[in-house]
């Protein structure tokens, strides 16, 4: 080594070595920091992965009355209690479907909510369709969507007829994701 070259890198001391630096500080802040943010991210997304595996309550079906109730070739709006409802629920424990008759026992029991963003639909007899207050919305008698911004017709309740009385598989939101 030249003299000019001693100079321009001087020689770190061991004592100098051992001394923790600002940037040695910060680094082990970031890192804390890192995990601590790893770790919130992480406990929602390793819930979601295991919550599938966790049973989750059954399907009731759950009585909307008698069929005599629900004369052929009308619809009628019918109210039902979540089987699942808890104090705190409310009100909002009341649940709201459509039930077309066809005929017979053969019978379509819809949400009556917007499959756009959940609006509560009105059925009117007049035109035949189901409006929906929010968007403009609409869908045919049978569940079909006719116009307006949602993406597809009403959900359908999986229903069936026992001892005169139909009954709905409730607890169970009708969507996509569990179709009749």
């Amino acid at each position: 080594m030249t003299p000019n070259e001693s100079e321009s890198h001087p020689s770190i001391s061991s004592e100098a070595k051992n001394h923790s630096t600002r940037r040695d500080f910060l680094l082990k802040v970031g890192v804390v920091i890192n995990t601590i943010a790893a770790f919130m991210i992480g406990i929602p997304i390793i819930g979601f992965i295991f919550s599938s595996l966790i049973k989750s309550t059954p399907p009731v079906w759950f009585s909307l009355g008698p069929i005599s109730k629900f004369p052929e070739g009308t619809m009628r709006r019918a109210v039902f209690e979540n089987p699942y409802r808890r104090e705190a629920d409310g009100q909002t424990s009341r649940v709201t479907c459509w039930v077309s008759r066809i005929q017979g026992d053969q019978f379509k029991v819809f949400a009556a909510n917007c499959t756009h963003l959940g609006c509560p639909v009105r059925w009117f007899a007049q035109s035949q369709l189901f409006l929906c207050p929010c968007h403009g919305g609409a869908f045919y008698a049978n569940g079909a969507y006719a116009a307006g911004p949602p993406p597809r017709g009403l959900y359908i309740y999986e229903n069936k007829v026992e001892n005169g009385e139909l009954k709905i598989k409730a607890g169970v939101l009708p969507t996509l994701g569990n179709p009749v």
